[in-house]
């Protein structure tokens, strides 16, 4: 394997820990979140009104929804606790519903009632429709956080009503020092594939946890297979010495890129630790396969040394006829002079064609030698022949330097694409049960990885947060800030702050650590759903565009600085009041900066009237409308900045 190839395999395993990491990260902020709600609840039980909690109801599978359960012989309503933590119910669901990777959320107590938020309640009822008891302390997690005291991950357990193979997160919940129970979050393997996708068909990508056990693999079977936890081996204690110093080191720290043979097979092997969790990432690929390109080139090689020794075997007979007709011309002056010239002329050649064929044969440089030093013809050819072979190898491995460089850019890029679409909300209808409003967004980046990003998400069953902003720069160093930006910005509105307060937040954290000078433009909103009210804060982003009267018209909105300019800037909110029917279009700088062969600008008016086109449309309809408008005025000219936008709209409480 080539130093490039190399490079290229550690460097895309270190990318897939640091990704794998990140949205671990987020689940592990998820259950902190959850632990410190529970605990304020539990700790002031007079601050708020039990709530009534149900068991388990059929008809509400596939829609997100709260149930509790108990051990055997527990009876739910007799609980105090499990009234006062079905409070946060609203935060819950929000989690549930604002995360593809998170299957289920629940707080289990030490009175042996539990608080399930998921959208399969039909699992837990028995053919008699009664509820399945459940051993809400006996469980893994539980357990294990009870245990540890502090975050706690399981391996692969199976979850208890479904079957599914899963790998749950929990912490502990105390009140005045004592357990009072655990709170979780369930993350089903299936929704976990992404983490170990390979970028490669032909290699694999499995997950290690801290007790050297496979939890998470591309390979359905075989050593490289995931088990449940009670019966995964832990690689550690392999027998095969090289496997189980792999998994030791990639526990602790990045590893360099190691042979490790397996029974008849050898692999090459690289790991990188998840800190988070205290996993590790390790990919593994065949070493024959990372040397086919290498042979194929080798084969092409041999290819263009087969004609060369072609056509010089066709100049030395041109030659050696040539030289013939001269004997025979010299013999009849003098034989003696013929025989001496003969020699001079068909020595060197025929040890110049012998040097030739084994130069083809071994891949080896033609070289000059002394004895076709002749100060005639013959040198002339060894020379030429000899710059030859040395340009041709250099150009084989300019060229095999290049395609690979290529091929590493390439596959990156594909993978920074695939995790930044995959970051962002991207199933609509995003809330198949909200009638109250209609939301649709897109992204198309200018180069395969942007810096614009969309989010949205609830808060609470009332609160809908709407994010559009805009990264400094472009490609791979503006991805992973917007990754950064997207996770403080939805971290700081799920703690319940306002619009400005979130821009203030995500300010400070930004400029605490912006080594980089970068910058993002911000305009985040937050809509009460049952009043049609909007309260927005903007840093620097583009004016928002909202239709009201049947009319698209820009909000010349008061302007904060850009989030990363400097510390200590505050931002001032505002309202946009909505009826029924009104809409909200957010956008880039992408749109109306979007330039044709001549470098004119799309303009903001252009866009006004993209969106007054038909102001009866669905948001996703309005989106395709915009997007249509300026593909026919840049007439297929190179874009150099990204296109996103979002539309709301508004349809009031009573939508039906």
């Amino acid at each position: 394997m080539t130093n490039v190839l190399k490079e290229t395999f550690v460097s895309t395993n270190a990318l897939q820990a640091s990704i794998a990491d990140n949205d671990f990260l987020e689940i592990v902020h998820n259950v902190s979140t959850l632990q410190t709600m529970a605990e304020g609840v539990l700790t002031n039980p007079g601050s708020l009104t039990p709530v009534e909690v149900r068991p388990p109801d059929p008809s509400t599978d596939g829609t997100t929804s709260v149930m509790g359960l108990g051990e055997e012989g527990v009876d739910i309503t007799q609980s105090e606790n499990l009234g006062m933590v079905a409070n946060l119910s609203g935060p819950m669901i929000a989690m549930v519903d604002n995360s593809e990777k998170i299957s289920r959320c629940y707080i289990g107590l030490e009175d042996g009632t539990h608080l399930a938020v998921d959208t399969m309640a039909s699992d837990k009822i028995d053919e008699n429709g009664n509820p399945i008891p459940f051993p809400v302390r006996q469980r893994p997690w539980y357990r294990g956080a009870a245990e540890k005291g502090d975050i706690y991950f399981t391996g692969v357990i199976e979850d208890a009503y479904s079957g599914l193979y899963c790998v749950t997160c929990s912490a502990p919940v105390y009140t005045d020092g004592r357990l009072a129970g655990v709170v979780g979050i369930d993350i089903f393997l299936e929704n976990m594939q992404d983490f170990i996708e390979s970028p490669n068909s032909e290699g694999m990508v499995f997950i290690v946890n801290d007790k050297g056990q496979i939890i998470l693999s591309s390979e359905e079977e075989g050593i490289f297979s995931a088990s449940l936890e009670e019966v995964a081996p832990d690689l550690r204690e392999n027998e095969n010495t090289g496997l189980a110093s792999l998994a030791r080191k990639a526990l602790v720290m990045q590893t360099e890129l190691t042979l490790v043979k397996l029974e008849d097979q050898v692999y090459y092997m690289a790991g990188t630790p998840m800190p988070t969790v205290g996993w590790a990432v390790i990919s593994v690929i065949d070493r024959e396969i990372t040397e086919q390109p290498e042979k194929q080139l080798l084969k092409d090689y041999d290819k263009i040394n087969q004609g060369s020794r072609t056509r010089f075997r066709n100049e030395v007979a041109g030659t050696l006829r040539r030289a013939a007709a001269a004997l025979i011309l010299t013999v009849l002056l003098c034989c003696g002079a013929a025989i001496v010239a003969a020699r001079r002329i068909v020595r060197p050649i025929e040890e110049m064609t012998r040097d030739i064929r084994k130069a083809g044969q071994s891949g080896q440089i033609f070289e000059m030698k002394d004895a076709y030093r002749t100060d005639d013809e013959i040198q002339i050819l060894a020379e030429a022949f000899e710059d030859q072979s040395r340009k041709t190898r250099q150009y084989i491995q300019d060229i095999t330097k290049i395609t690979r460089e290529k091929e590493r850019v390439s596959t990156e890029l594909q993978m920074a694409n695939r995790i930044q679409n995959s970051m962002l909300p991207n199933v609509f209808p995003p809330f198949p049960g909200r009638r109250e409003f209609d939301i649709y967004a897109s992204m198309e980046p200018a180069r395969e990885v942007g810096g614009d990003f969309y989010d949205f998400f609830l808060i609470d069953p009332d609160h809908l947060c709407m994010v559009m902003a805009d990264v400094s720069g472009k490609g791979i160093p503006a991805a992973l800030f917007m990754m950064i930006s997207k996770v403080i910005l939805q971290s700081c509105a799920m703690l319940g702050k306002s619009a400005g307060d979130i821009l203030i937040k995500t300010n400070e954290a930004i400029c605490s650590s912006n080594q980089e000078d970068m910058f993002v433009t911000v305009w985040t909103g937050i809509l009460e759903i049952s009043t049609g009210t909007i309260t927005a804060a903007n840093a620097g982003h583009e004016y928002p565009a909202v239709m009201k009267d049947g009319k698209f018209s820009l909000l010349r909105d008061k302007h904060g600085l850009v989030i990363g300019g400097m510390e200590g800037i505050k931002y001032r909110e505002y309202t946009i009041s909505l009826e029924p029917g009104d809409k909200l279009f957010l956008y880039t700088d992408g749109i109306p900066e979007a330039s044709d062969k001549n470098y004119k600008m799309f303009g903001t008016e252009k866009m006004l009237e993209a969106l007054n086109q038909d102001t009866g449309a669905s948001p996703k309809q309005i989106l395709t409308n915009v997007k249509a408008a300026v593909e026919d005025f840049v007439q297929g000219a190179e874009q150099f900045d990204d296109m996103t936008m979002l539309c709301l709209e508004y349809k009031g409480p009573d939508s039906e």
